[in-house]
């Protein structure tokens, strides 16, 4: 008879268990937004931060976060300050405040999710990113990027068609005409994983603008989905009246 050897268990080592389905799936991914709101405001020529100069009768940004409140699909909103910013404490808001803004926009986002992650957010769940002085996003526009984006490998942001003719100029006359016919102007919110996003950021640094140029800097090509002449970010003076002019037609001429 041939003879057979037997291995001895350790008496502390578990069997390896096999996940459930109905227990043990991995849960599905969240939806998350961020706010990056520590600008100066400085090329707006206001007194202060632009978002929180008032706009249609009430501070730009508390326009902004109730149309985030009005996504019910969210599972929180966060809103990224500069530390010993005390506006929120006399201002009624659902959104979550973290006092991380950091010297540049890249960096109030990124440490934006890592707030995220410390207060529960998975890697692998979505953050739509959002300018705070874009405050005419509509809960329609964010629903509609969400709606092109979950089911993406990449993720991506609302953009508008470009609908002028394009010049580049050199010591302030036309060197020439650029064609414009594949060109867009990035819009937000722009909508990643929280992981992957994070990634990008670190390995681009600060010098990006948005969160779609971080993404291309580690070879990703985000989904353009296409946004609304009227989400534009408030920037200079003339901008106020505009935004303002909009949110009252919006609401019958009744400041808010």
């Amino acid at each position: 008879m041939g003879h057979t050897t037997m291995t001895a268990k350790s008496s502390n080592t578990l069997p390896l268990a096999h996940p459930s389905p109905a227990t043990d799936a991995p849960a599905p991914a969240r939806l998350w937004a961020l706010i990056p709101c520590a600008g100066t405001g400085s090329r707006a020529g206001s007194e202060g931060p632009k978002q929180y100069q008032p706009v249609a009768g009430k501070p730009m940004v508390l326009h902004t976060l109730a149309a985030f409140a009005a996504v019910r699909r969210l599972a929180g909103v966060l809103v990224v300050v500069t530390e010993g910013d005390g506006f929120f404490e006399n201002h009624i808001t659902t959104s979550l405040i973290a006092s991380c803004g950091g010297s540049t926009r890249a960096a109030s986002v990124f440490n934006g999710l890592s707030a995220l992650r410390e207060r529960g957010a998975a890697p692998s769940d979505w953050v739509l990113v959002h300018d705070a002085a874009r405050c005419l996003i509509t809960p329609e526009q964010i629903d509609a990027l969400i709606d092109a984006c979950h089911g993406d490998a990449v993720g991506g942001l609302l953009a508008l068609k470009l609908p002028d003719t394009l010049k580049r100029e050199v010591d302030g006359r036309v060197a020439e005409t650029v064609e414009r016919s594949d060109k867009w102007l990035a819009q937000t919110p722009q909508m990643f994983r929280i992981g992957a996003l994070q990634q990008a950021l670190q390995a681009a640094g600060a010098a990006v603008t948005d969160e779609s140029s971080a993404m291309e800097f580690v070879g990703q090509t985000p989904l353009l989905v296409e946004g609304s002449a009227q989400n534009f970010k408030v920037t200079y003076p003339q901008d106020f009246a505009l935004a303002q002019a909009v949110l009252l037609a919006r609401s019958g001429g009744k400041w808010a």
